[in-house]
């Protein structure tokens, strides 16, 4: 058990990446979690398997990831807050799941620690899986809150908001964090444990799916009937409009004189403040709009920089080709040019890389 300070007050210390997500998830209340091998997040199974039992919850190692989904998908229909993770390829095998999460109006949380890709990729830490995990996370057109955490610290308060956004929308959420933040180590404050939510199914299918009112306690993906099938879809195509509307999150970094604004996440988000303040002391106005919600995406951010002022974007990703492109180039109407630093397959992006890409696509703008 993490012990409380005075008053419940938890005390500060000093967590991985991978078991503080572990610990903030228990703590929101989640008592399910199921889950399978894979690197780089083999400790928040790992961690799960030792806390569960002393806080009454269930940890079960599926015989595969998609086996996994399935118990998730059964724990949250039964109204219990359930959680699984993996990485890149574990995710592929668990997206019918996530998918039929979706379709069954079902809360829960998933975890991808981010690997190399595509295919097996490498084992070390990546941003592989932006266009998966905001495009495409499975069949059906469905959406999914994706938060992408870039401190330890973040990773748990996400994690924590993500429980709470998944009951609230009756919807998967994902935590899309790279290896890198959930393999480091940084001290944090952990929030206090919420009383586990169970929650019902009643009311929400009878609103959606059953107007008539019978049978609407049944748990299902698979609406026969078309007309119920559309009511899903609608029902689903406003709350995507909501989020839009509360739920994004970005932070903005010395945006108020910015001539060259960097967009990065996560990890590269991290070492682009330091290329930053390195460019700032050579004279060069560099800022920094990191998304911390990558679906919805802060489109409205982007917006909102002075055309008149901001010479061009640079997508800063630890993923080649980088993949947030479409999303900045759609959200500025392609009004200011946007360059690209990347490195991929487990290479770290450092700060000197990105204050040199800056340097170079100014070279390039002047030409």
């Amino acid at each position: 058990m993490v012990p409380a300070g005075k008053e419940g007050i938890m005390e500060r210390q000093f967590l991985k990446g991978n078991e503080a997500v572990a610990e903030a998830a228990i703590l929101a209340g989640c008592r399910f979690f199921a889950g399978y091998p894979i690197t780089p997040q083999n400790e928040i199974p790992e961690y799960m398997a030792r806390r569960m039992p002393s806080v009454g919850g269930v940890f079960l190692q599926g015989e595969s990831e998609t086996a996994s989904v399935c118990m998730v998908y059964g724990a949250a229909a039964m109204g219990t807050l359930a959680m699984t993770s993996s990485s890149g390829p574990g995710i592929s095998l668990k997206a019918e799941g996530i998918s039929t999460l979706a379709g069954a109006c079902l809360p829960a949380v998933v975890v991808n620690v981010m690997r190399g890709g595509p295919g097996l990729g490498a084992i070390q830490a990546a941003q592989s899986d932006y266009l998966h995990a905001t495009k495409a996370l499975g069949h059906g057109g469905f959406r999914v809150i994706v938060l992408a955490p870039s401190t330890v610290q973040e990773a748990i308060d996400l994690t924590y908001k993500a429980f709470d956004l998944a009951v609230q929308y009756r919807n998967p959420v994902m935590v899309l964090m790279d290896g890198w933040i959930g393999s480091m180590m940084e001290p944090v404050t952990l929030p206090e444990a919420k009383e586990p939510v169970t929650f019902s199914y009643t009311g929400w299918g009878a609103k959606y799916f059953n107007p008539s009112g019978v049978g609407v306690n049944v748990v299902t993906s698979c609406l026969l009937e078309p007309e119920y099938q559309e009511l899903l879809n609608i029902r689903a195509g406003e709350m995507y409009e909501e989020w839009k509307e509360k739920e994004v999150l970005a932070e903005e970094y010395l945006l108020d004189d910015a001539e060259y604004v960097i967009v990065a996440y996560g990890t590269a988000a991290r070492a682009a403040r330091t290329a930053i303040g390195e460019l700032r002391g050579r004279g060069i106005r560099a800022g920094m709009i990191r998304p911390v919600s990558l679906y919805p995406f802060p489109v409205e951010h982007l917006k909102r920089l002075d055309r008149s002022r901001v010479k061009f974007l640079l997508d800063t990703e630890m993923t080649l080709p980088v993949q947030m492109m479409d999303d900045i180039r759609l959200a500025v109407a392609d009004a200011i040019p946007v360059h690209s630093c990347g490195r991929s397959g487990g290479v770290i992006l450092t700060n000197e890389e990105i204050a040199e890409a800056v340097e170079q696509a100014i070279a390039k703008e002047a030409r």
